[in-house]
């Protein structure tokens, strides 16, 4: 089983294939003339604009959703595994990466929101609907609800579960069972509840999550401020191959920092767009912005958070091209939120294992819940008629079982299993959103030569020319979505 992932997983994300995301996120930076600069202030200020309705999630809520699903255990076990592998220069990749990767996101999104649907009383989008209404391959789309419900469901639960349970385990002794357990419960409480209580849930979660964790981490830099400077110097040095001691690994740092880079921030995969298609907006390049802005935070912010930590107090390991180590200052420790404990455990004794672990529960257990909402999404998209509550059901019992089964077993298999259910999704995503570019472009034209007059932009899809995208049709009636306002 093992090597059976192991050898997927060398095809789906070998060198070539890395480069090239690098390449489409750098086409996406170029052709949106780098909105990730030129809008940063909008994608701020939108993210507090808008309000939910009976439909749909407001702005911030569909951020909050869509940050649950980035900010994961990618950003503790996964940058960790990158600095294992790839040197502190991988850093400098996964930074790369966000930047870039923002403006995928904005056209993964802002796709996500010009060809949504209302579907049962709420809204429904993501790259199946974009594919079959933008591309018209409905073949297409079915493979990537597919590909989505394998991925979200069954092999991508087990790595976030698989993280908390073992954090639990390092950090208190707890019984990977046990947690496992505590986490189904946990989890069908919240999924029972429909995606308003997701989004809810989310809302509340996610920041509080993620402004300790920065705290922490702000508390070990001002601890080490001295190292500031070589700690930077260091992460340069590394990601170009002017290092003494990680200049034969560039390779890798430029692969593992990519590669785990996408694993947290998920720009270009698919995921964030099942968020974005949910929110309440009167234009879909405002919601475009505030999901390209989800990726500055995730990796620019909670991703350099964990690196902070491990860099300035030296605690983790390299591995060279040959498996010996390059670096050895945690003998016996596995790559990933061990790291972590024990860096916060050196400047903050008897708090790391425990901080950690907490970090890792919130951190996990809110990416299952996005990753649920992804996969009731698919779902949605699959099944019609009668047959939805008995589907949407068994996908419950599948998810939670997922989640349990991770929980209790190996992280090397639970990690190996997760990049094949990205690799698959990022693969037929990337494709199709390369395909929808012109829609996207559009959407941003329309969107700021409003703002230029002055005007809140108001989005129409027939003005525009853009077919298939029925919502739009007659444009965004502010009327009509006051009488939803909740």
């Amino acid at each position: 089983m093992e090597e059976f992932v192991g050898s997927l997983n060398n095809v789906l994300w070998s060198n070539p294939v890395i480069y090239i995301c690098l390449a489409i996120g750098l086409f996406f930076t170029i052709m949106t003339r780098f909105l990730q600069v030129r809008h940063i202030k909008d994608m701020f200020l939108l993210m507090f604009k808008g309000k939910s309705s009976d439909a749909g999630v407001s702005s911030f809520q569909a951020l909050s959703l869509a940050l649950s699903g980035r900010v994961g255990t990618g950003n503790i076990a996964g940058t960790a595994t990158a600095i294992a592998m790839g040197g502190p220069g991988a850093v400098f990749w996964m930074w790369t990466i966000a930047f870039i990767g923002a403006g995928s996101a904005f056209v993964e999104s802002t796709l996500a929101q010009i060809y949504k649907v209302k579907k049962d009383g709420v809204y429904r989008g993501g790259p199946a609907y974009y594919i079959e209404k933008g591309i018209g391959v409905k073949w297409y789309a079915v493979l990537f609800a597919l590909a989505a419900l394998l991925a979200m469901a069954i092999l991508m639960p087990g790595v976030q579960s698989n993280s908390i349970s073992v954090g639990i385990e390092n950090a208190f002794g707890v019984s990977k069972y046990i947690t496992g357990g505590a986490i189904v419960i946990l989890l069908a409480l919240i999924i029972f509840g429909g995606v308003k209580r997701i989004a809810t849930v989310a809302q509340y979660a996610v920041p509080f999550m993620a402004v300790g964790y920065m705290i922490v981490a702000l508390i070990i830099i001002g601890m080490n401020i001295s190292a500031v400077p070589e700690v930077f110097s260091l992460i340069f040095r590394s990601a170009f191959a002017a290092d003494s001691m990680f200049g034969g690994i560039v390779g890798s740092a430029i692969a593992w920092g990519v590669k785990r880079g996408i694993y947290s921030n998920e720009a270009g995969q698919g995921t964030g767009p099942h968020a974005a298609a949910a929110a309440e907006v009167s234009h879909p390049a405002k919601q475009g912005l505030v999901q390209a802005f989800s990726v500055y935070i995730d990796t620019l912010l909670v991703c350099s958070a964990t690196a902070f930590m491990i860099l300035f107090t030296n605690m983790y390991n390299t591995v060279g091209p040959d498996g010996s180590f390059l670096v050895e200052n945690l003998p016996g420790v596995e790559a990933g939120a061990g790291f972590t404990q024990e860096a916060v455990e050196s400047v903050l004794p008897g708090f790391g294992a425990g901080f950690v672990a907490v970090s890792l529960f919130f951190f996990a257990f809110t990416t299952i819940m996005a990753y649920y909402y992804i996969a009731e999404t698919n779902v949605a998209y699959l099944v019609k008629g009668k047959n939805i509550k008995p589907a949407m059901f068994i996908l419950k019992l599948v998810l939670l079982g997922a989640t349990f089964y991770g929980a209790v077993k190996t992280a090397g298999l639970a990690w190996a299993l997760g990049d094949v259910g990205l690799g698959l999704m990022v693969w037929l995503n990337l494709i199709a959103i390369l395909i929808l570019t012109k829609p996207a472009l559009i959407a941003l034209r329309d969107y700021e030569a409003q703002k230029k007059q002055g005007l809140d932009p108001v989005f129409n899809s027939t003005k525009l020319g853009i077919k298939n995208a029925e919502y739009w049709a007659d444009g965004y009636n502010l009327e009509e979505e006051k009488d939803k306002v909740s």
